[in-house]
């Protein structure tokens, strides 16, 4: 079973998203902030991660340079999940070593099918 982890500050969204992926059949495990979602990468070392971009203290840029930035998670398939749009926080999201970017709300099948692709 394929193991999720979701970063993600909004207490509905990573819950609803844990939930769909769960009934997926993917294992999920999920952090609050950009802090304890980068100790939990390092302590579980997960299949993909699902990281949203605007958070308080350490943002989602910050969490995908330091996990990169680290041989033990830097292999790690990093995907943002986020409201924003804006071609040029794609790019700099995938100039970073992102390998995917959905905006909220998101299509329950495409979310699947990219983390499917992206996991071994």
């Amino acid at each position: 079973m394929k193991t999720v982890l979701i970063i993600e500050d909004n207490l509905e969204i990573r819950e609803n998203t844990g939930e769909i992926l769960e009934l997926t059949g993917f294992n999920v495990l999920s952090a609050d902030n950009g802090r304890y979602g980068i100790d939990l990468a390092m302590d579980v070392i997960p299949d993909v991660i699902l990281c949203d971009i605007m958070m308080p203290g350490i943002d989602g840029y910050e969490v995908i340079r330091q996990l990169k930035s680290n041989p033990i998670t830097a292999s790690i398939p990093f995907i943002y999940l986020t409201a924003s749009g804006e071609k040029s926080e794609v790019k700099l999201a995938m100039d970073m070593g992102a390998c995917g970017y959905i905006r909220k709300p998101f299509d329950v099948d495409e979310l699947v099918n990219l983390i499917h692709t992206y996991t071994p």
